[in-house]
């Protein structure tokens, strides 16, 4: 919503209201200095420089074959060809996964969100003077971080794997002192979110991949703004299994990543290929040997509008400051197969220490049924996924205003990290 902001310096600026594309106007007239950097080159040399690398990344991606639809047989099971290209280089491109009336509800509800953020963290009301959103959670919805940066790389947060930190370019003059990077707790935000986490072709290659008991752990959305979105720096999302004696590619579980917006070379998650099958990488070593953070072989994963991709945690992953002119908003949802969290004793990515057990797991995988059921309500005529652990405790699970309140929110307090 418009409205004057003050930034966490003491400036002002005007926020104009998100638009339903998403759009942010960044107003040059602004009174904030931005965040200033050690790299001495703009934005603009910086999308210059990878134009080569990225124009390569688009050509291997392309080459892969590993895109297309969701593809089900009979009884609602996976295609075994899409199973093998997802196993042999740790990412498939699920094209078309959104139709256009569900995708502009997403939309909406990711506009309505941000027009209710806070004007700073911790900050109690919007740039309005309403009473932001998520407010009334226990865990904050919303991850900011200084434009172009990189928040992770080359330091010890996560446990430290993200150890190389990413070329960081100069914001844009008169730009935000801070950006909104993520939002948490997709599922309590917004009601169009729990319904695709319900959708039947996702859940049918979840079960493909883990099993039919498989665990989710987290649900985030990803916001790459024009000029503005900061680095992930390469890493691996796990941390837990990689000595186990049982070890394999899939030890770590998978992320859905739904884009609503196109996801290209210059905004997207770059992938290296078959990195999922190599045990614990030395990215460190990845990245001298490359001569830069542009890692030889890597890939990015593009996609369009609506385009949902299945991308392995054991991957060595990351993303680029978002120099270029396009918006990316992913919705991630990720899970792991039961037995690498069942009894599992752990560290979070904060460091507290963690023992999955039974109830916990149960409580949990409660809101996939939840979401089956909100799904179903708003799509009758759709084919009803089948959650094999749950089955028998439907009326338990319905989607209606009691279980938003006594499951669905706060739901993300109880959070898996392997």
């Amino acid at each position: 919503m418009p409205g004057i902001v003050q930034d966490v310096n003491g400036g002002h600026y005007e926020k104009s209201k998100v638009s339903t594309i998403l759009k942010y106007e960044i107003p040059m007239t602004a009174t904030m200095t931005a965040p200033q950097s050690t790299s001495r080159i703009s934005a603009a040399e910086h999308a210059g420089a990878m134009a080569d690398y990225f124009r390569q990344g688009e050509q291997q991606a392309r080459a892969l074959g590993n895109r297309g639809p969701i593809k089900l047989d009979g009884d609602g099971k996976l295609d075994p060809g899409i199973l093998e290209a997802y196993w042999r280089h740790g990412f498939y491109v699920f094209e078309g996964v959104i139709g256009e009336e569900e995708l502009s509800e997403l939309l909406a509800d990711v506009a309505r969100v941000l027009a209710g953020a806070p004007t700073e963290p911790g900050a109690a009301y919007d740039a309005g003077g309403n009473p932001a959103i998520g407010r009334e959670f226990a865990m904050p919805s919303y991850n900011w971080a200084k434009p172009l940066s990189d928040p992770v790389g080359g330091t010890d947060k996560n446990k430290g794997r993200h150890p190389v930190e990413m070329e960081v370019p100069i914001p844009p003059e008169g730009g935000p002192d801070l950006t909104i990077e993520r939002l948490r707790g997709n599922l309590q935000l917004m009601e169009s979110v729990l319904r695709l986490y319900g959708h039947p072709g996702i859940l049918a290659a979840a079960e493909a991949v883990l099993g039919a008991d498989f665990v989710p752990y987290t649900e985030v959305v990803f916001l790459k703004e024009p000029g503005l979105g900061p680095s992930v720096a390469w890493h691996q999302d796990g941390t837990t299994h990689w000595d186990a004696d049982d070890w394999d590619h899939g030890a770590h579980g998978f992320n859905f990543m739904a884009q609503l917006c196109s996801s290209t070379a210059g905004n997207g998650v770059w992938v290296l290929p078959g990195s999922h099958k190599q045990g614990k990488a030395d990215i460190k070593r990845m990245v001298a040997d490359s001569g830069s953070e542009r890692i030889a072989g890597a890939v990015p994963l593009l996609c369009g509008p609506g385009d949902v991709f299945i991308t392995n945690r054991q991957l060595v992953h990351g993303s680029f400051a978002n120099s270029s002119p396009d918006r990316r908003v992913t919705l991630n949802a990720g899970f792991f197969p039961r037995h690498r969290v069942l009894n599992v004793s752990t560290t979070k990515l904060d460091g507290a220490a963690v023992t999955y057990d039974a109830a916990q797991i149960h409580e949990r995988t409660r809101m996939i049924a939840i979401a089956v059921d909100a799904r179903q309500q708003r799509f009758p005529h759709e084919r009803r996924y089948t959650y094999a652990p749950l089955v028998g405790q439907e009326d338990d699970n319905r989607w209606n205003d009691h279980t938003r309140e006594t499951l669905v929110k706060d739901y993300n307090v109880g959070d898996f990290y392997i």
